[in-house]
């Protein structure tokens, strides 16, 4: 179906694909992945010919349809339905040709082909494919203009998808979807009839609905059977197995280094040592580590706990214009180690709920009570045109420590993931990942008692993803999350609400029990869930899993505390250990005051001893909590 070969393409002097080459076959469901920036969606433009290779060629098999998703998103005044079934081009133009034919021959030759593509089932496919992505009957007729972007998006995949083209491409279909949304199009994907290529950095919809990956990685690409777990395994095994070359070569290398700086000028040795030398010079370097350092996140912990409930609603209701709430009968508790995942489509009041609790909205009715001094942190991604486009970050953090040191300032814009290479780039030129990563660390720069996450995860790139994940686990406050991130979820919280019927309750199944409810409720075209509906037997156990896990968790505070601690012993022990540097650096410190001298080398000793010995606790409390942390995500 789809052929790369010797691939090579430069954008602005940049080699972004350097004789890169893969082939896919018919029927292949493909998930491209690779670290933000590296070309996928530029390889998407040279499939379907807006952009041209400067060497190589790519090249899709005579006769067969692309389709992707619509730049644009329909803003005319079309209904939904009408938009989706004028997707398919030919049963359009079969029907028009249909009511102005007269050739009875021509006629039958028409009514044969709107059989054979089952041209009269047509709309109930439409309306199948707009229901799963969170359009119901009544939304269907109503015109395009009606809805915002986001929604009209979800409508130009619609129409793409009812297309069915030979070769679908995909470009991050996920965003504009609900976490609903993003389970019905991993089943309908998982059972696409053609080929499929879809860049994704949703872990669960790339090992749901894909049978191959493939991993565009330092200019090449390289196919992986399997899902995205048997990818990221392979591939830890391949960096694992790179490593352990290393070492030996390295060793063999510093062997090899040491007989030729011993013996190249003695004469008995000459020759063996230009032997050496020889062989110095053809051994190819194996590089460390197949990928880019990931920066991690970093959460500020809250400074001092606060006792349980930090917030306590009862019977309260919100909205936007008085007299008519969105959210009603809120009766909800938050303490101060709650880990909560909001359920629900868009539009049910999701951020609603999240304005309320972070006091960006009021209570109409009933009553919010939040724990006085409670610090509540709100990130939610129309927040990134918040940023000021033409400062750094290191300006955004300046503004956050007035009276603090450049030094100071530097090492907290470091902490936040951008170092001496990016912490004075102007955040209009930063990437996506790069502005939600800034905006994060803004919002949580002072150890906040309850951050509140609204679809953190867009610009993200998967292993940026698994980092947000290990910093969310190692934050010891309270957190809700709004995403349709199904990894995210399953790894980081606790509990479950569900928000809908304009209300909110708890929701006592986990997440595959969600996801089976759905699917089977769609088809047997009913009602989507309700927060007063309950689930049976399996989700009980699920309940008492997600309470253990919070307490798994819990246990590991004092493990953490632990290794802040020896953190800061290790910073100061290097602190001591330069004084006494700078000190015995003096020529006269021995010669003017011996024993003093020897006083100062002896504590330099003691100070490194007692380092080494920190450094080895804090490497074996840290193994232990990451494996900890591992056991408990599962």
């Amino acid at each position: 179906m789809l052929h790369v070969n010797n691939l090579t393409y430069r954008i602005a002097g940049r080699v972004l694909f350097d004789n890169a080459t893969i082939a896919i076959p018919d029927g292949a469901r493909v998930g491209l992945v690779g670290q933000n920036g590296a070309g996928k969606t530029t390889l998407f433009h040279l499939i379907t010919g807006a952009l041209h290779a400067d060497e190589g060629s790519v090249s899709v098999r005579k006769g067969a349809r692309i389709g992707q998703v619509a730049q644009e998103a329909p803003g005319d005044p079309q209904t939904l339905l009408d938009f989706v079934l004028a997707a398919d081009t030919e049963r359009e133009a079969l029907l028009a040709e249909a009511e102005t034919a007269h050739d009875a021959h021509r006629i039958a030759e028409i009514q044969l082909r709107l059989s054979d593509i089952d041209a009269h089932a047509a709309p109930a496919r439409a309306a199948t494919i707009l229901n799963g992505l969170g359009f119901d009957t009544a939304a269907q007729a109503k015109p395009c203009s009606d809805y915002s972007g986001g929604w009209r998006m979800r409508v130009a995949l619609a129409a793409v998808l009812f297309a069915e083209p030979d070769l679908l491409l995909l470009d991050e279909p996920t965003n504009y979807l609900d976490l609903e949304g993003v389970m019905w199009l991993e089943a309908y994907l998982a059972r696409y009839p053609h080929t499929i290529v879809v860049i994704s950095h949703d872990r669960d919809l790339l090992n749901g609905a894909v049978n191959t990956i493939v991993h565009l990685h330092k200019r090449k690409l390289t196919a992986y059977r399997g899902g995205y777990d048997q990818f990221e395994r392979k591939r830890r095994e391949q960096q694992a197995l790179d490593l352990k070359l290393k070492k030996k070569q390295d060793a063999a290398r510093r062997h090899m280094q040491a007989f030729v700086d011993r013996f190249r000028y003695k004469a008995s040795k000459a020759r063996q040592a230009q032997s050496r030398i020889k062989m110095l010079e053809k051994m190819e370097p194996i590089v460390a580590l197949v990928d880019d350092q990931v920066r991690p996140f970093h959460l500020p912990n809250p400074g001092k706990r606060m006792a349980p409930p930090i917030v306590q609603m009862t019977e309260a209701s919100v909205g936007y214009e008085p007299g008519k709430p969105v959210l009603r009968d809120l009766t909800l508790r938050i303490d101060d180690d709650d880990r909560i995942g909001l359920l629900g489509a868009n539009g049910n009041g999701k951020s609603t709920l999240a304005k309320l609790i972070s006091g960006r909205l009021t209570t109409d009715s009933g009553r919010m009570k939040p724990l006085h001094k409670l610090q509540i942190s709100y990130f939610a991604q129309h927040q990134l045109d918040e940023l000021n486009p033409g400062d750094s970050a290191y300006d955004h953090v300046r503004a956050l420590m007035p009276d603090a040191t450049i030094a100071q300032v530097r090492s907290r814009t470091a902490q936040m993931g951008f170092g001496a290479d990016k912490a004075d780039t102007p955040a209009e030129k930063l990437s996506g990942g790069e502005k939600a990563r800034l905006q994060l660390g803004i919002a949580t720069f002072n150890g906040p008692h309850l951050i509140i996450l609204d679809e953190p995860t867009n610009h993200l790139d998967a292993d940026s993803r698994e980092a947000l994940v290990d910093a969310l686990n190692t934050y010891e406050g309270a957190v809700i999350i709004i995403s349709h991130d199904r990894h995210l979820l399953e790894r980081t919280v606790d509990r479950l609400w569900l928000v809908d019927g304009g209300t909110v309750a708890p929701y006592e199944g986990d997440l595959d029990d969600y996801r089976r409810f759905l699917l089977n409720l769609r088809k047997a075209g009913g009602d989507r869930p309700t927060a007063t509906k309950t689930v049976s037997e399996p989700t009980i156990s699920a309940a008492a899993r997600r309470r253990e896990t919070a307490k798994k968790r819990e246990s590991l505070a004092p493990m953490r505390r632990d290794i802040e601690a020896l953190e800061a012993e290790i910073a100061q022990l290097d602190t001591d250990i330069a004084s006494y540097d700078r000190t015995l650096a003096d020529p006269d410190v021995f010669s003017k005051d011996p024993a003093n001298g020897a006083a100062i080398a002896k504590s330099r000793a003691d100070a490194v001893a007692r380092r080494e010995e920190a450094e080895h606790r804090w490497l074996m409390l840290s193994d232990t909590l990451e494996q900890a942390l591992a056991e408990i995500a599962g």
